[in-house]
């Protein structure tokens, strides 16, 4: 099983919308084998409580506006962990230090990675 053009649509506009709000360290996971319910999980890293909630908000708005329904949210309060459930694509928001240490990265070592296309920035001003 490998993942759904749908589920990759998904990817490119949530890792547009982490990268466009300072997202860092993005990584797609095809779980779609030992996850029947899931086919990619994005990770990406925020560099304090308010970055990863400005993250976690900017990819649930851009996805809802594309037409995806969120099925669940957890951890936006706290913002150390934010888990944004959109069925095909589950984003996991981190912390640099609750990256580190749940390590999701090490739990999933046996899925394939999943390119990401970030849009082109404009080149830095000097």
């Amino acid at each position: 099983m490998t993942a759904t053009p749908q589920s990759l649509d998904m990817l490119q506009i949530a890792a547009a919308a982490a990268d466009a709000k300072g997202g860092e360290d993005l990584i797609a996971l095809d779980v779609s084998e030992p996850l029947p319910l899931v086919d990619i999980f994005l990770l990406v890293t925020g560099r304090s409580e308010r970055n990863v909630a400005a993250i976690a908000d900017e990819i649930e708005e851009k996805l809802l506006e594309a037409g995806h329904k969120r099925l669940r949210r957890e951890g936006r309060q706290e913002s150390r962990w934010v888990l944004l459930d959109f069925g095909d694509l589950v984003a996991h928001v981190f912390h640099e230090q609750e990256r580190v240490f749940y390590g999701l990265e090490r739990l999933w070592k046996d899925c394939p990675v999943v390119p990401i296309q970030l849009p082109a920035r404009a080149a830095a001003e000097d």
